[in-house]
């Protein structure tokens, strides 16, 4: 157990230092990130058709309503939190690669949700918008992340006892 949690802390550390460096940055975040509000837009034109995006930027054009996307926003930080807790913990590469790959899937659905609301919070209520952005779906993301970090050691476990399973025969 302190194993995991040295080695999870570590690479909690190392990825947090790396996606704050101007390279990272430039290359990964800035570029996701924008991402992220384009795919947002394009789902929300599907029944609001005033919705733009432009960078990180989203704008409902008739209200003049705009959301920027800024760093803890995008999700990098709870799909870092997820990784690194899926590389400290032993398994096979295979089951990590699996494990990374749905569960940050998993994130960024759910962060689009988070956006898409709080893009219309904000236009509805700004109190309601700055409540459900600072508390709530902060920790809607992270339970998130804990939900599919269990969900994926329930995934590896019955794998490990089916393999046992098998062997026994």
């Amino acid at each position: 157990m302190i194993r995991f949690i040295l080695t999870f802390f570590l690479i909690v550390i190392v990825l947090l230092v790396a996606e704050l460096s101007s390279p990272v940055q430039e290359a990964f975040v800035l570029p996701f990130t924008s991402a992220i509000s384009h795919v947002s837009a394009w789902i929300m034109q599907a029944f609001d058709d005033q919705v733009r995006a432009q960078g990180k930027l989203i704008w409902d054009q008739a209200s003049g309503f705009a959301v920027s996307i800024e760093a803890g926003c995008n999700g990098v930080e709870a799909g870092i939190v997820l990784v690194a807790a899926m590389l400290a913990f032993p398994a096979s590469w295979r089951q990590r690669a699996i494990g990374i790959a749905l569960g940050l899937l998993t994130v960024q659905a759910l962060n689009l949700i988070r956006i898409i609301s709080l893009f219309y919070l904000g236009q509805w209520n700004q109190t309601f918008f700055e409540w459900a952005h600072l508390y709530l779906w902060q920790a809607l993301i992270m339970l998130d992340v804990l939900l599919v970090f269990l969900v994926w050691l329930r995934w590896i476990s019955g794998q490990h006892h089916g393999d046992r399973s098998h062997g026994l025969a």
